[in-house]
Order: structure tokens, then C-alpha cells, then sequence
């Protein structure tokens, strides 16, 4: 709420320009009335139609001004509302980006945020800006012009109004608990739907389409549910203001005539109260609540949603220094989630200058955890993961960022030279380092063919092939001055020989090499093999683990099964 009124200040000037457009919209509500009357009573009523057509001409003026003032209003809305939503969002994409969970996994609840919350925090505003501002004034202007003109029947009109207004203010906190519960059923949907989606694949290899189905149909049913409840309350809410705005006329009716016939107020009184009545007080009545229970509501659930599922933003930057480019890993252990399985367990682990470990196992048994863990994307549940001595998720971001490189299996090549984007991370570089990166990964055929330095690239490298793609990614990253390199599957589009070729580029940097291998001959050409299977990984060379691992020892047959003969599996 803090950052959200903190947006709307950044704009203070739209908001006062919107203020004082609502004040002439706010006009006709004030004069109505009394011109209405006063046509009765001194034009129509007195025999002098001329004059009382010129006093409702005068209201329809006042009419023509107002609706100056309200379209004046819808003009200059967006420059306050758009500059918001776009902070919201960016905030929601700056908490994703720094959560400490790091999902490699589409994050459907974020997509919902974005989507739906942000979304509803943008159409309230506009409904708060448009709608409750304009029904207030006009409530307010209607009732200060019905004191004016008929004093004696004021407190027939706000009695009944004060009191509806009291029990719709008694039944807010139960509607805004049910617009949360909706809101939380939507998310609830969004991230279930999202996330066999996203699984497809493992749903239709594990027979599991009934379960899916089952798991999105109850999620739907609560959401179905928190409709219909949601539905409900407005409905009494509804009922209450109805009362509300039908009491001050019923009142009006039976107590009028006899003011009329004692003199008390005149027929252009009467008739201006039941002007200000029908056309200003009951509708405002009516808008103002409704935009209060649902704008309103909705804003403020949406904006408290923001705030409990949004990651947070204000997480603090780390500040440390490395002294060394060294890793040490102790008794580290990562999970998911406080309940799940852990998918690292008690690995320790030194990392040196000139180190090249390869991390092996079956899919989907946390490598890239390993490499996230390496990076400072997240940090461990327990143990350390020490850079240079300092914690790594704690090492100032710039020198992280320029010490260790993490080149994924997806491969990010945007619009624009060749040079451009292999110079992305290092914008000091040469064109010889550039073309001597390029060479040194076996990229330079690729250069030649795509005009060089000089050519250019379409969105996400658009005309070339997965491998080539990769293969540029790869130069991009040799040319930098990271001393740490994990390359996360960054090869598997490329044949052998090419994979081969990239790693031993990288090993002759002299730096620390991580590979998560897409292929066991990775584990080959590496000087250690870490193994992980689920439990404690296994740590040692391949001669080592093929006589200590029976896990490594049937991966290197399901590869090559000449190792059946070299290297009898053993048992473990």
C-alpha cells in the first residue's frame, strides 16, 4: 500500500488536475435541483412559462459543463493510472527475479500476479479515480443543495442513507474476505493448470492424465464456489442500499403534503427534493456503494495479495569481496521446500583454479540445482557455499556477476550484430578477443558464413540452428574474464567433437570448470566426477567411481557398452 500510494504521489499533479475537473462535474449535482424548483415556483407555477424554461435551460447548461468536467477527467486518466501499473509490474518482475527460490520452471502464481492483480489494481484506480470521485462529489454536492432548498426535509433523506450506509460499512470486512478467498482460488487455479502444462510430457509417460484432470477440476470447484459466495454477499449488499435509496422517497411521499399545506415548503421544493432524490442521491447512493464493494474492495484485496505472494524486492544486496577464486562447499544441503525430499545432501566439495569437475546423474536429479547453488542464484538450507571465503549468495553482485559465468542449455541471442552480442558481458573486448573467442570455441566457420563481426542476428537468433546458437553463447562467455565457468548442458546441441572442443577450450582458461554433462564422455575428459543419485553424491575420478559406484557404472554402459568388458560393474 506504501509503494502504491507512493506511485500515486509521484503523479500528485494528475491527481489535483482530477480533483479540480470533479469539482465542475460536481456542479449540475449542486444547482439541479434548486433550478428545478425555482422554475416551478417562479416560472410555471407563477404563470410565467417563458421564465421557466429559461431556468431549466440554465440547468441544462450547468448539465453541458458537468459533462465537460467528466470527459476532461477520462482524458487525462492514463497518465496517472498507466505510469502505476507499469511500476507494479516491474516491482512483481524485480520480486521473481530476486526470489531466493529460483524456479526454473515457469512461474504461473507470478504470471497470475502480472495478469490478474496488477491488472485489477490498474482498473480500481481508474474506477476509484472515474467512479467513487465522481459519485462523492456528486453525493455531497446533491445533499449540501437539498439542505439549501428544502432544509425541513433533510433529515427524512439522511437518516434513512446514514443508516444503509452503516450496515453496508458493517458487511465490508465479510466482503473482503470473500474477494480474497476468490482471488486466492484464481491463483490457486492458475498455478495447478500452470503446472501440469508445464509437465505435460511427464503427465502422458506416467499415465497420469486422470490425476491432472482431478487436480485442476477441484481447484476450478473451489474457485466455482468462491464466485457463487462472492455473488451472494454482493447481493445483500445490493439489497441494503436499495433500501437505503428507496426509504428517503417513501419519506419524502408521505410527509411532504402536509409541509405543503402548512406553508412550510413549497411545490418547487418538494420537487427539487425529489429532483435531487432520483437523479443525483439515489444513483449516487447506489454507484458509491457498489464501486466501494467491488472497485474498492478489489483493489485493496488485490494490493494485500501483492504484498503476501509477490517475492520480496527489498532483499539486501550482498556486500562481501572474495579473496580467492576458490569453492568450498561443506556439508551442503538443498530442498525445495521444507517438505521435500532434499535434492542435495551433506556434499562437500574444493573447487581450485585450473579444477574441471564433471556433475553426472540421471534426469531431473538436481544438477542444475548444483549450478544454481554455485552461482549464487540461491543459497543452501545448510552448509556453506563459500567464494573465496565469503559466502557466494553474499559476494557483491558486480564481482559475482563478473567472476562466475552460467551458460544454460537455453540460448539467448538478441537483435542485433554479431559483435554486439558477443561483447555483451565484456564491452571492453577487442574485435581480435572477440574473433579469438569465437575460434578458440569453434565458432569461427560460423562467423565467416554470417558476415563476420559485422553480421547481424534476428531475435533469438533467428536463421540459425540450436547448435550455432549455442556455439555463439559459448564465444560469448570465453571472452569474459570470469575465472568460473558452469556450463549447465550449454553444449547439448552440439555433435561430440564440437562438445569436445568447447570443453577443453574452457579447461585451457585455467580457471574452475563445472560441467553439468549432457554426454558421459564429459565426465571423461573432466578431472573429477561428481555422481549424484539422490543421496550423498559421490565424489572421485572416473577410474575411482567405476570401481566404487555401481550407479556411474551402469550410466558409462548405457552410454558405451564396451565398458562391460574394460570395467566389470561392480557391486555396490
Amino acid at each position: 500500500m506504501r509503494f502504491y500510494l507512493s506511485t500515486l504521489a509521484g503523479h500528485r499533479r494528475g491527481v489535483l488536475v482530477l480533483l479540480g475537473w470533479s469539482l465542475l462535474e460536481g456542479v449540475p449535482a449542486f444547482f439541479g435541483g434548486r433550478l428545478v424548483g425555482t422554475a416551478v415556483d417562479r416560472g410555471f407555477a407563477a404563470g410565467n412559462p417563458l421564465a421557466g424554461v429559461l431556468w431549466l435551460l440554465a440547468f441544462a447548461a450547468l448539465a453541458v459543463a458537468g459533462a465537460l468536467g467528466q470527459r476532461q477527467v477520462f482524458a487525462r486518466l492514463g497518465s496517472v493510472v498507466e505510469p502505476m501499473r507499469d511500476a507494479l509490474v516491474a516491482r512483481v518482475v524485480r520480486g521473481v527475479l530476486n526470489d531466493p527460490t529460483h524456479r526454473r520452471t515457469p512461474d504461473a502464481s507470478a504470471v497470475a500476479m502480472i495478469t490478474r492483480h496488477v491488472e485489477v489494481v490498474r482498473d480500481a484506480t481508474a474506477g476509484v479515480l472515474v467512479q467513487a470521485r465522481a459519485l462523492l462529489v456528486t453525493t455531497v454536492a446533491a445533499l449540501v443543495g437539498l439542505a439549501t432548498t428544502a432544509a425541513a426535509l433533510i433529515w427524512l433523506v439522511v437518516l434513512p442513507i446514514v443508516a444503509a450506509l452503516v450496515l453496508f460499512g458493517l458487511m465490508l470486512p465479510s466482503l473482503a474476505q470473500r474477494q480474497r478467498d476468490a482471488v486466492i482460488a484464481d491463483e490457486r487455479t492458475a498455478e495447478a493448470s500452470g503446472a501440469v502444462l508445464s509437465g505435460l510430457r511427464d503427465v502422458a509417460a506416467c499415465h497420469a492424465s486422470s490425476e491432472a484432470y482431478r487436480d485442476i477440476a477441484t481447484q476450478v470447484d473451489l474457485q466455482a464456489r468462491a464466485a457463487v459466495t462472492v455473488a451472494w454477499a454482493n447481493s445483500l449488499r445490493a439489497t441494503v442500499i436499495a433500501l437505503g435509496g428507496f426509504a428517503p422517497v417513501a419519506l419524502l411521499v408521505a410527509f411532504a403534503p402536509p409541509l405543503v399545506a402548512s406553508g412550510q415548503l413549497t411545490t418547487g421544493a418538494v420537487l427539487a427534493a425529489v429532483v435531487y432524490l432520483t437523479t443525483s442521491v439515489n444513483p449516487a447512493l447506489h454507484g458509491l456503494a457498489r464501486t466501494t464493494s467491488t472497485v474498492v474492495m478489489r483493489l485493496m484485496v488485490a494490493l494485500k495479495r501483492l504484498q503476501e505472494a509477490a517475492p520480496r524486492t527489498d532483499v539486501q544486496a550482498g556486500t562481501e569481496s572474495p579473496a580467492t577464486s576458490e569453492f568450498v562447499l561443506r556439508d551442503v544441503t538443498f530442498g525445495w521446500s521444507p517438505d521435500a525430499e532434499p535434492v542435495l545432501r551433506g556434499l562437500s566439495l574444493d573447487l581450485r583454479p585450473g579444477d574441471h569437475l564433471a556433475v553426472v546423474g540421471p534426469s531431473g536429479i538436481g544438477k542444475s540445482t548444483m549450478a544454481g547453488l554455485l552461482t549464487g542464484l540461491m543459497p543452501p538450507d545448510h552448509g556453506h557455499v563459500l567464494f573465496g571465503g565469503a559466502p557466494v549468495h553474499r559476494v557483491t553482485p558486480a564481482i559475482r556477476h563478473h567472476a562466475i559465468a552460467l551458460i544454460p542449455q537455453e540460448t539467448y541471442l538478441f537483435t542485433g550484430t554479431v559483435r554486439e552480442n558477443l561483447a555483451l558481458l565484456a564491452p571492453w573486448a577487442t574485435d581480435d578477443e572477440l574473433v579469438e573467442a569465437a575460434k578458440k570455441v569453434g565458432a569461427e566457420r560460423l562467423l565467416d558464413r554470417i558476415g563476420g563481426l559485422d553480421g547481424t542476428l534476428g531475435h533469438g537468433g533467428e536463421g540459425l540452428s540450436a547448435g550455432e546458437a549455442q556455439l555463439l553463447a559459448l564465444a560469448r562467455v570465453y571472452v569474459t574474464s570470469a575465472g568460473v565457468v558452469v556450463l549447465d548442458e550449454a553444449t547439448s546441441h552440439l555433435d561430440p567433437a564440437a562438445e569436445a572442443r568447447v570443453e577443453r577450450a574452457f579447461a585451457e582458461r585455467q580457471g574452475v570448470l563445472v560441467v553439468i554433462a549432457h554426454r558421459l564422455s564429459s565426465a571423461l575428459r573432466a578431472n573429477r566426477v561428481l555422481v549424484m543419485d539422490g543421496g550423498r553424491p559421490l565424489l572421485g575420478t572416473h577410474e575411482h567411481l567405476l570401481r566404487t559406484s555401481a550407479l556411474y557404472g551402469r550410466l558409462m554402459l548405457a552410454w558405451d557398452p564396451t565398458h562391460r568388458v574394460e570395467t566389470p560393474l561392480p557391486k555396490r
